[in-house]
């Protein structure tokens, strides 16, 4: 069997914007993550449709990007109907609990509402939306590395509890 390939680490996740520069303000100037790479096109290069646009890259101190496509139509993406709005979001990494509330400060300051600081006992978390709708997480690592060891160690088994107790659930609402 051949061994499957190394996924060395994310290079970008991308997101619709409703305004390539209001989007740039947000990341750029309050988040401190600077525009890097712009692409400016009318086809799409995967499918070949006709769709002038824009994609913005904004990198993080790791080399990582999020991006985002400015289609030219103000409009942003739409909620999910069938999704609570506290499920989809992206979450990036600061190193301290002083830099997470050096964060809050920041956004709070430049008008922008933040949920938290929210303990979940092995990372602190503040919440907030950008200008396009995505709800983005700031977080920081508050456990030690013997806790999150201990986590990892257990991640499968508590999968599989969960698996077992959703197939029985519905074994007994829809019985064969």
């Amino acid at each position: 069997m051949a061994t499957i390939p190394a996924v060395l680490g994310l290079h970008h996740f991308a997101w619709r914007s409703r305004n390539a520069e209001e989007t740039r303000h947000f990341y750029e100037d309050i988040l401190g993550l600077p525009l890097t790479h712009v692409i400016r096109l009318d086809h799409v290069p995967s499918t070949g449709e006709h769709c002038p646009y824009v994609h913005l890259f904004f990198e993080l101190a790791d080399g990582s990007n999020i991006a985002f496509f400015d289609l030219g139509d103000n409009t942003a993406a739409l909620p999910s109907p069938n999704t609570p709005a506290w499920v989809n979001h992206i979450a990036f990494r600061v190193a301290s609990l002083d830099e997470l509330e050096t964060m809050k400060q920041r956004l709070t300051a430049n008008g922008i509402e933040v949920l938290g600081v929210t303990d979940h006992h092995f990372v602190r978390s503040i919440y907030f939306f950008d200008p396009n709708g995505l709800r983005v997480e700031l977080t920081t690592v508050v456990a030690d590395a013997a806790t999150l060891e201990g986590f990892k160690m257990r991640a499968r088994g508590t999968l599989d509890a969960w698996t077992a107790e959703q197939k029985k659930a519905v074994s007994e609402t829809h019985p064969a």
